[in-house]
């Protein structure tokens, strides 16, 4: 049997794109390094320090609440969790535009993808099936709500940039109405 150039290269080249550079870095803590890379090039304060951070942030568990959410539309047994995972994936959808906007009118540089973190908590809940996922997608979501409406709450009255202070206090209702939403889903499912 003779081997094939022209078989293999196709395969080969295309491990070798969704390999990409052949670094396994964190996108969330390879953002805040570009970020800091520049902020520490200019004069700025810890404050636009914390604004950077904090964008950093929402676009990480804006990026977990939709992955979450898109495979609760295809896994979720129950049809309150599915209609739940549209919600979030539609409104997190607007939110996710308006901040790439606002980080690229400020030069923040945001994640590609998750962070370590929140793939380990994608990875188990993709793990489970029937009304265990469906518990634990409300966890999950009920815990990365909260995280955020902590911190939008925060940025609401503290951002350096009032840009930033008027998205966080933007987008803070919509995020308390899906922890809301995530709690009373948590409450109504199945033990």
């Amino acid at each position: 049997m003779r081997f094939s150039a022209s078989f293999a290269l196709p395969p080969l080249l295309a491990l070798l794109a969704a390999c990409g550079s052949g670094t396994n870095k964190d996108p969330v803590a390879e953002a805040r390094f570009q970020n800091e890379k520049r902020i520490g090039n200019e004069d700025v304060t810890s404050k636009q320090e914390r604004d950077a951070g904090f964008l950093v942030n929402a676009a990480s568990y804006s990026m977990l609440d939709t992955e979450m959410s898109q495979m609760a539309l295809r896994k979720a047994s129950s049809p309150d969790v599915k209609y739940l995972a549209q919600m979030i994936i539609g409104e997190h959808a607007t939110m996710q535009k308006a901040l790439q906007q606002l980080a690229g009118q400020k030069s923040i540089v945001l994640p590609t993808g998750l962070g370590a973190e929140q793939a380990k908590h994608l990875g188990q809940l993709g793990a489970l099936t029937g009304p265990a996922f469906d518990r634990k997608y409300a966890e999950l979501l009920e815990d990365s709500h909260t995280t955020s409406v902590d911190e939008f709450e925060d940025m609401s009255d503290d951002a350096y940039d009032g840009d930033i202070r008027a998205f966080a206090a933007n987008y803070l209702a919509p995020l308390k109405a899906h922890l809301e939403a995530a709690d009373n889903l948590a409450d109504k499912l199945p033990k």
